[in-house]
């Protein structure tokens, strides 16, 4: 098998690190007290603002939140964000980040099973550079995804916290399934699950092998073969054992569900977030609302699919598919959220760029949003979505995961299109001078 050499290896890791350091005055890693200031700090709970506040942070999580002039510790490495405004580092819900959106239909098979591995590692640190500090990966091949998180735990690659899904899976066949080959290829996904006990197995196994969130395919779907996107293609009683014994283990489900029936049994079933949501109806906005599912609804990227997507080798029929749902999607979300639906940020980044993800915002408030609620979505919404009291809001006790902009993003939300500082666990990774 064709391996990558040791030193062009290191080159690439190096090179990761090396663009990650702080542009200007910052704490050297490992440092045990750093003190961040900024000329105000977004509450994303209540929507007001702090002026000059104080954070002092320790071991890379924030101990005291306080105002500029506070008593802090002598030795405390400082990091001063004079005319910028703090947020909580942002959290993306849906990304993939071993895929790569330059090669649509048959175009990636030209490339080593690894080629995808390796992409994953710049592709975190994009992300981490557009200011998204924590992501949800719902999906990869060859456990790329844990493999990722487990080295950027360890120091060893630049990116973001990531909570990882491992494979995807539903039925034989469907969305989650591989779709492109003849019969004489015998291509299939290993997680395949035709009966509630089969899906009980797939989500013991992938757990046993690093998944921290179960996802499946419910419906057909928009990038695949012989499937569209309103076919229900898990049962009811399938999602169900799903649900039932990934929250037995302590695991929330995720379901790829773009049509109304196959929606409205995954929120039953007890799933915690509907991906995509597309063709959502509102009956589906009305059991998402009683039972407390979250819609994570990718409204961006069909702008980047339908301009970029037939020069990258997206077939035809995907791109019409795409077509089709773009706008019910969106009209979709408008209703959802005008109806008071739980709703969280996720960009389905895989499908357009990384670190692009920040462009979802602007789409998010021309649909209904305020600047305020788009934030929310990103932020506090998406750690209550993920069972997390670490990250998506800054105080005492959470991770030191900030980003700064010049300007106020509560009036002018695509300020987070361009973010000028990435601060993760009290290291600054990114620091730009505002323009």
């Amino acid at each position: 098998m064709h391996r990558l050499a040791p030193a062009a290896l290191s080159l690439l890791l190096a090179s990761s690190i090396a663009h990650a350091q702080p542009a200007g005055p910052g704490p050297v890693p490992g440092s045990d007290e750093v003190v961040i200031t900024a000329a105000r700090m977004l509450d994303v709970r209540s929507g007001r603002y702090v002026d000059s506040p104080q954070l002092l942070v320790r071991d890379g999580r924030i101990v005291e939140v306080g105002r500029a002039g506070d008593a802090v510790p002598a030795n405390a490495e400082r990091v001063e964000l004079p005319g910028l405004t703090l947020l909580p580092g942002l959290i993306d819900m849906h990304v993939h980040l071993d895929s790569d959106p330059s090669y649509g239909g048959y175009t990636g098979l030209q490339f080593n099973d690894r080629f995808w591995s390796m992409l994953a590692v710049p592709n975190a640190h994009k992300t981490l550079l557009a200011g998204f500090t924590t992501v949800r990966n719902v999906g990869a091949d060859a456990w790329n995804d844990v493999g990722l998180r487990q080295a950027i735990d360890a120091g060893k690659v630049v990116g973001p916290r990531i909570v990882t899904a491992g494979h995807s899976f539903g039925a034989t066949g469907g969305h989650c399934d591989s779709t492109y080959f003849p019969p004489s290829m015998d291509e299939k996904s290993a997680f395949n699950a035709d009966s509630a006990d089969e899906a009980r197995r797939a989500v013991r196994t992938l757990r046993k092998y690093g998944a921290q969130v179960i996802k499946i395919c419910a419906t057909g779907g928009v990038f695949s073969r012989n499937t569209e996107p309103g076919q229900q293609q898990l049962s009811y009683e399938e999602m169900k054992s799903i649900a039932d014994d990934a929250h037995m283990m302590g695991l929330k489900v995720a379901a790829h569900a773009h049509g109304a029936a196959g929606i409205k049994d995954a929120i039953r079933a007890g799933v915690d977030t509907i991906e995509h949501a597309s063709l959502i109806d509102d009956e589906g906005i009305a059991l998402a609302k009683k039972h407390g599912a979250w819609l994570s609804m990718d409204i961006y990227n069909t702008e980047y699919t339908q301009r970029e997507g037939k020069k990258n080798g997206v077939l035809e029929d995907n791109l019409r598919k795409d077509r089709e749902i773009a706008e019910v999607q969106r009209q979709g979300f408008k209703r959802a959220h005008a109806a008071g639906a739980k709703m969280v940020y996720g960009t389905d980044a895989g499908v357009h760029p990384h670190g692009d993800n920040g462009q979802q915002f602007e789409v998010m408030v021309r649909y209904g949003m305020t600047p305020l609620q788009a934030i929310q979505s990103a932020t506090v919404n998406a750690a209550q979505a993920l069972a997390r009291d670490d990250v998506g809001v800054i105080e005492p006790g959470r991770y030191a995961d900030l980003v700064a902009v010049a300007g106020d993003p509560t009036q002018d939300v695509q300020l987070l299109e361009a973010i000028l500082v990435v601060i993760k666990g009290g290291e600054v990774i990114k620091r730009e001078a505002a323009r």
